[in-house]
């Protein structure tokens, strides 16, 4: 298996070889296009400066003169087209010379043999060391024209430089692979210590400090993976918690049941006992069923991620339908029921709403003492509608507001919940609330009431 410590070095190398690669092209072809016709023309003046000098000076011997201009750094070649010919300076690698280029010269013509000579795109035309690679220049000695063919000799003006930079490339290459090798092992340090951590999480184990402390890209997956790993933890303890609190909630109904059921064996049980004890385990049966009512509808809500359901309806109509199917329920408690419903239509799923304003307006008359008072209104603004359902009754203490749409949270830890209470109505109620993109907040006081307020963005 290729590491990402692998992939990354092999990736940094073939950037920096495509790099040099695209580098010594795109010099070379500079070279082709502007270096080298201003080579011509600097290489083409110091020729005919050699010529001039010399031919305003007849005291001087052509050979000795050409001989101390080879010591100073050129290479030249003097011929007079037949068999006398002679080198001065630096030797040429390539000897071979035209016939007809010499002839152009003899016939007092100057050859730019440094902007013709062809080299191709991978070679350096100036340091070519070859006598075509040269300008040439016609030299009058003792009334004979002879042909002089003049080039800088790389080797000697620039020998110290070419190894000073060719030093230069092999340093920055050494250089270049030990960065390479550690500034790889630095990327990718982190990403061993994620996958690390990820195995540790995948055995349950969530005490994976990464303590990584970058501010680029991989700082930050660092730090999402130990807010990821947080969120897990907390979810792997509420997973734990609603585990155990539906095994408690799905016991104790059948523990009940099953106590009774027992009971109801005994011949000597009296007709008003074993009607008591069948109306218990009604109700048990009951409780039960709304229990695991609830736990699927909680485990449908969280598998959707948008409504799938949805449909223009009449708000104020659904309050007012609810309010008749409980109106038994509030009567018996002598309730006063304030309502304050607009005219709004809405476009969602009605059933889910249904439910939601269900469960709020049940709890309101669970929890308002007899003869309280339960207050409903239903507004709008530019963005928003608003549902406010507000009682008198017990209230809720400050603590437990944060907690009080966990699903199975009791406020009260110490005593079984009133009347049937799952202790998922709530969580059912946020869940719909979310998944029409609305918000629920709520404001108790203990002995005064409590206002829930729901936020639905229009349509």
């Amino acid at each position: 298996m290729k590491t990402l410590y692998f992939r990354i070095i092999i990736t940094m190398f073939v950037v920096i070889i495509a790099s040099s690669l695209l580098g010594f092209v795109f010099a070379n072809i500079y070279y082709q296009t502007k270096l080298k016709p201003f080579n011509d023309q600097k290489v083409t003046k110091m020729a005919q400066e050699i010529q001039g000098f010399y031919e305003a000076n007849d005291e001087l011997a052509l050979k000795d003169y050409l001989a101390n201009i080879g010591e100073l750094g050129y290479e030249l070649f003097l011929t007079d087209g037949a068999n006398q010919s002679a080198y001065f300076g630096g030797e040429f690698r390539k000897k071979e010379l035209p016939q007809e280029t010499v002839q152009q010269v003899l016939d007092g013509k100057t050859y730019h043999g440094i902007d013709q000579f062809d080299t191709g795109i991978f070679i350096t035309g100036f340091f070519d060391n070859d006598i075509r690679n040269t300008i040439g220049v016609p030299v009058t000695n003792d009334g004979e024209t002879q042909a002089l063919f003049v080039r800088q000799d790389p080797e000697q003006q620039f020998g110290e430089l070419r190894i000073f930079f060719a030093m230069i490339l092999v340093f920055t290459s050494i250089i270049s692979i030990l960065l390479v090798l550690i500034s790889g092992r630095y990327i990718v340090h982190p990403i061993v210590k994620l996958t690390n951590a990820t195995k540790k999480i995948r055995k349950g184990n969530y005490d994976v400090g990464l303590q990584v402390r970058r501010k680029d890209e991989i700082g930050q997956l660092a730090d999402s993976f130990s807010i990821m790993v947080k969120e897990l933890e907390k979810s792997e303890v509420a997973r734990q918690e609603f585990v155990a609190n539906v095994s408690h909630e799905l016991q104790s109904p059948l523990t009940s049941m099953k106590g009774f059921a027992t009971l109801l064996r005994s011949e000597t049980l009296t007709k008003e006992e074993r009607a008591k004890y069948l109306e218990i385990m009604a109700d048990e049966t009951a409780r039960l069923s709304t229990l695991t009512k609830q736990l699927l509808t909680l485990a449908s809500l969280d598998q959707e991620v948008d409504l799938l359901k949805q449909e223009t309806f009449d708000l104020k109509g659904q309050w007012k339908q609810l309010l008749q199917m409980t109106e038994w329920s509030w009567r018996e408690k002598r309730l006063t029921i304030e309502i304050d419903l607009a005219d709004i239509s809405y476009k969602g799923d009605a059933e889910l709403l249904y439910q939601a304003w269900s469960n709020l307006l049940v709890n309101a008359i669970k929890y308002t003492p007899p003869e309280g008072k339960i207050t409903i209104r239903l507004t709008e603004n530019e963005t928003d509608i608003i549902v406010k359902v507000a009682d008198n009754g017990i209230g809720i203490q400050a603590a437990d507001l944060p907690e009080i749409f966990t699903r199975f949270y009791k406020t009260d830890q110490t005593r079984p919940r009133v009347e049937g209470s799952s202790g998922l109505g709530l969580s059912i109620t946020k869940k719909i609330i979310d998944l029409h993109h609305g918000t629920i907040t709520v404001e108790s006081e203990l002995e005064k009431g409590t206002i829930f307020t729901i936020r639905l963005p229009k349509n």
